[in-house]
């Protein structure tokens, strides 16, 4: 009989030739030009790995369930502060269904992909839809159905793309403090009832392979992205709305990047939009979303200030110059710009999107437009950021 005990694994050897090639990765990204920016980078990487982990045993989409793939400890893609974001393993050849509540977010998104970022290329959209597209009960419960085409398909039955291998799902919040997650169930019908089959050593082998290409696409295909959709612009700038890459077609996004001196401030003058769901956020280079609990690095139209001509003018700088709209780069010269317009009944054009002005800080007062109004004290600020940190701590026990 072999001794199972002496047997090498060979899918643990791929997690850390995976790993070691993806610290290489991240030390040998340009951006990298101080301890912090690794500091940053290895703490980012340490999420990723979580992150693969994660979805290699929670991928059998024979027995799926929602996961959480971004949190504030596992960032990745430039995560919104306001979504709530679940994932869950499918195959396109299996029916499934979800079942749960609507809550009372500003934004419900689901999303069938197909493929994976195990190649380094971003996997392909099949299927975006909101909660506007399927039969919500009035006590908020609904139910849908993904699978193989079916000629006696009814309301509430999606038809998935053979290749389908993910179906994720987007709760978007407006308001931190008013609005409330819903709830979420996955299920393949044709195992409700059924108990999983025993684990086997080919099984984990295969998870602790596959997480290691989960880890090096994830590292690969974010790098690449920026280099895409934000740094073909000008610093300090900011493209006109344009649906949201990624298959997201209720979904509006406006992006660039800054490249701040600490006398400087980048004034991003937007109006204030009617739509559900619009909010502005900074990222690190790392292409994650900078700290969203401790420090007011994000907005949405509720939590920021409108001016009286019905602009909302964000002032991004290093230094703190006392107003409401304040976005901190929490030290960061260099990082990304970001604003989504969600839940959009209408293509947005330039009119709607925002405009940039670089000036001098010490010019704010004289520059900025109703820069009166905009004035809060130590006090008031203070209040902001506990608001925040108990809002997002609520948040993440959902």
């Amino acid at each position: 009989m072999t001794d199972v005990r002496s047997q090498r694994s060979r899918g643990i050897t791929q997690l850390a030739e995976a790993l070691v090639e993806a610290e290489r990765i991240v030390r040998s990204a340009p951006h990298v030009d101080d301890e912090r920016d690794l500091a940053e980078g290895l703490d980012y990487l340490a999420g990723l790995v979580k992150v693969a982990v994660g979805s290699a045993w929670a991928g059998d989409p024979a027995d799926p369930h929602f996961a959480r793939p971004s949190t504030p400890w596992t960032k990745m893609g430039l995560d919104n502060p306001d979504t709530l974001y679940f994932a869950a393993q499918i195959t396109g050849e299996a029916e499934y269904v979800v079942t749960g509540t609507r809550g009372t977010c500003a934004d419900l998104v689901f999303q069938a992909l197909g493929g994976s970022h195990a190649g380094s290329t971003a996997p392909a959209s099949h299927l975006a839809f909101d909660d506007r597209d399927f039969p919500v009960a009035a006590d908020g419960s609904f139910e849908l159905r993904f699978g193989p085409p079916r000629a006696d398909a009814g309301p509430g039955y999606l038809t998935l793309a053979p290749d389908s291998s993910r179906l994720l799902v987007r709760q978007t919040f407006s308001d931190w403090t008013t609005e409330r997650p819903g709830t979420l169930r996955v299920q393949r019908t044709d195992r409700i009832g059924m108990p999983s089959p025993p684990v086997t050593l080919e099984t984990i082998e295969s998870r602790y392979a596959r997480a290691g290409g989960i880890l090096l696409g994830y590292v690969r295909t974010f790098l690449e992205f920026v280099e895409l959709f934000y740094l073909d612009q000008p610093a300090n700038t900011m493209y006109a709305p344009k649906s949201t890459p990624g298959g997201l077609t209720s979904q509006f996004s406006s992006a660039g990047h800054y490249d701040l001196r600490e006398d400087q401030a980048l004034v991003v003058t937007v109006p204030a939009s009617q739509m559900p769901y619009q909010g502005m956020q900074l990222g690190s280079r790392w292409y994650v979303s900078l700290d969203y609990a401790n420090h007011q690095t994000s907005l949405t139209t509720e939590q920021a200030h409108a001016d009286p001509d019905g602009n909302i003018r964000f002032v991004v700088s290093h230094r703190d110059p006392g107003l409401a709209n304040w976005l901190e780069t929490t030290g960061h010269d260099k990082g990304y710009l970001q604003i989504r317009w969600q839940r959009v009944d209408r293509p947005l054009t330039e009119a709607d999107g925002p405009t940039t002005e670089v000036m001098a800080f010490a010019d704010l007062p004289e520059r900025l437009p109703f820069h009166r109004e905009q004035r809060v004290t130590p006090e008031q600020w203070s209040r902001r950021i506990a608001a925040r940190q108990a809002a997002v701590a609520d948040r993440m026990l959902s």
